[in-house]
C-alpha cells in the first residue's frame, strides 16, 4: 500500500514535504504556547488573550492573498517562499528574547511571513504536476502529511521545553525549525524544483495578452468560492484546538496518567498524529471507491466533513456538561480529536487539490491565498468564540458549534448537485 501511495511522484514533492514540515513545526509550536503565554507571562485576561489569539491566527491566513498576488505578478513563488521563511525565523527569535515590547512586533512579522510562504509553497507543488493532474490529490495528501508531521512534533518539543525551561526556549526551538526548513529549501530547490515558480505566471500571460478569464473559468471560481464560504464554518470549529479546547484541557481534564501530568499542549499533537496514521488510508479509500465509481465528489466530501464536525462538538458538549462537577477523562479529547481529524481529511487536502485543479494558471497563487482566507475568517471567529470561555458554560460553547456545523452541512447539501456539474466539467 505504501509503495503505491508514494511512487511515481517527482522528488520535488518530498523536498516541499520537508520544507513545509519545518515551517509548520515552527508555526504550530509557537501556536501551542501562544494563548497560555499571554495569560501566564503577559498577564492578559483570558478574553483579551483569546481575541489576540484569534486575530493573530486569523491574519496569518489573510496575508497569503497579498503574497499570492505578488508571486503571480511580480516576484514568483520561489522568491516569496524564501522571504517568508526568513521573516518567520526573525519573528520567532524576537518572541524568544522575552522582551515584552517586541511581542506585537514579532506577531506582525510572522503574519507577513506566512503571507509570503503559505499559498506559494502549495502553488509550487501544483506546478510539479502539470502533466500528471490525476496524481494531484495523492500528492497533496502526501504534502498534507508533512504539514501534520511538523504539527505533531512541535507541541511535544516546544511544549516540553516551555514547561521545563520557560516559554522563551519553546519559541526559540520553533525558530530553529524554520531555519532548518529554509536551509533545505535553498540547498536543494534548484535541483528538485527546476523552473517551477521562478517566473511569475501572471507576467507571462499578461505578455501574451491572456490575463482575462472565460465563462467556464468564472464558473469554476464561483464553485470554489461557494465551498470556501462553508469552509469558514469548518475552520471556526477546527481552530478551537488552540483556544477553547486548550483551555478545557488545562482546567477541566484530569491529565494525570500513571502519576505524571500531561501538559495541555500535548493534546494538540493528537490531530496531526491521527493525520499521519489515517491520511494514507483515506487516500486509498478514495482510490478504491473511484474504481467502483462510488467516490464522493469534492462537494460531498466537504458536506460530510461538516457533519463530522457537528458530531465532534456534540461529544464535547457532553464532556462540557460533565466538567461542571468534576474533571473529565482525557479520553473525551482523544475521541473528539479523532472525529475532527477524519473531518479535516475530507476537506483540507481536498480543498488544496481542488484549487490547484480549477484555478486559472495566471491566478493560481492568488486563489490559493483565497483558500487560506477561509482559515483567516475561521481563526478570527474561533478566537472570538474561545474568548467567551469564562463567560459562558462549557456545554453551551460546544453545543453552539455543533448546531452551527449541522445546519451548515444541510445548507451546503442543497448546493451539491449544482457544484458537481461545474466541477466535473474540468
Amino acid at each position: 500500500m505504501a509503495n503505491s501511495f508514494l511512487r511515481d511522484h517527482p522528488k520535488g514533492l518530498y523536498l516541499l514535504f520537508f520544507v513545509e514540515m519545518w515551517e509548520r513545526f515552527s508555526f504550530y509550536g509557537m501556536r501551542a504556547l501562544l494563548l497560555l503565554y499571554m495569560v501566564k507571562e503577559m498577564m492578559f485576561s483570558i478574553e483579551k488573550a483569546g481575541n489576540i489569539y484569534g486575530l493573530y491566527t486569523g491574519f496569518v491566513y489573510l496575508t497569503p492573498l497579498l503574497g499570492g498576488f505578488l508571486a503571480d505578478r511580480y516576484l514568483g513563488q520561489r522568491k516569496c517562499v524564501t522571504i517568508g521563511a526568513v521573516l518567520m525565523s526573525l519573528g520567532l527569535f524576537m518572541l524568544a528574547t522575552g522582551v515584552k515590547p517586541l511581542f506585537f512586533i514579532a506577531l506582525f512579522t510572522m503574519i507577513f511571513a506566512n503571507g509570503f510562504f503559505k499559498s506559494n509553497i502549495s502553488s509550487i507543488l501544483g506546478m510539479l504536476y502539470e502533466d500528471k493532474k490525476e496524481k494531484k490529490d495523492g500528492a497533496y495528501t502526501i504534502f498534507y502529511m508533512g504539514i501534520n508531521l511538523g504539527a505533531f512534533l512541535s507541541p511535544l518539543v516546544c511544549g516540553t521545553l516551555a514547561v521545563k525551561y520557560g516559554f522563551q526556549w519553546g519559541f526559540f526551538s520553533a525558530g530553529v525549525g524554520m531555519l532548518l526548513g529554509l536551509l533545505m529549501y535553498k540547498l536543494f530547490g534548484n535541483k528538485y524544483l527546476k523552473d517551477a515558480g521562478i517566473v511569475p505566471a501572471g507576467r507571462k500571460t499578461e505578455d501574451n495578452g491572456d490575463l482575462a478569464v472565460d465563462d467556464e473559468q468564472k464558473s469554476r471560481i464561483f464553485a470554489l468560492f461557494i465551498l470556501m464560504a462553508f469552509s469558514v464554518v469548518f475552520f471556526t470549529c477546527f481552530e478551537q484546538a488552540g483556544s477553547s479546547l486548550t483551555l478545557f484541557a488545562e482546567y477541566s481534564v484530569n491529565r494525570s496518567i500513571f502519576g505524571h501530568e500531561i501538559p495541555p499542549y500535548y493534546f494538540q499533537s493528537l490531530n496531526p498524529l491521527y493525520i499521519i496514521l489515517f491520511a494514507p488510508l483515506m487516500s486509498c479509500l478514495w482510490t478504491y471507491l473511484a474504481t467502483k465509481h462510488k467516490e464522493p465528489s469534492s462537494a460531498e466530501k466537504f458536506t460530510f466533513s461538516l457533519v463530522l464536525m457537528g458530531l465532534a462538538y456534540s461529544v464535547m458538549a457532553i464532556a462540557g456538561a460533565l466538567s461542571t462537577n468534576m474533571s473529565v477523562s482525557v479520553m473525551w479529547l482523544v475521541a473528539v480529536y479523532f472525529i475532527m481529524t477524519i473531518a479535516e481529511l475530507c476537506l483540507s487536502p481536498i480543498g488544496l487539490s481542488l484549487v490547484s485543479k480549477l484555478a486559472p494558471k495566471q491566478f493560481l497563487s492568488l486563489l490559493m491565498g483565497c483558500w487560506f482566507l477561509t482559515s483567516f475568517l475561521g481563526n478570527l471567529f474561533a478566537g472570538f468564540w474561545g474568548g467567551k470561555y469564562e463567560s459562558m458554560s462549557h456545554c453551551t460553547i460546544f453545543l453552539t458549534l455543533a448546531v452551527l456545523s449541522f445546519v451548515s452541512s444541510s445548507i451546503l447539501g442543497i448546493f451539491v448537485p449544482k457544484l458537481n456539474k461545474i466541477i466535473d466539467k474540468k
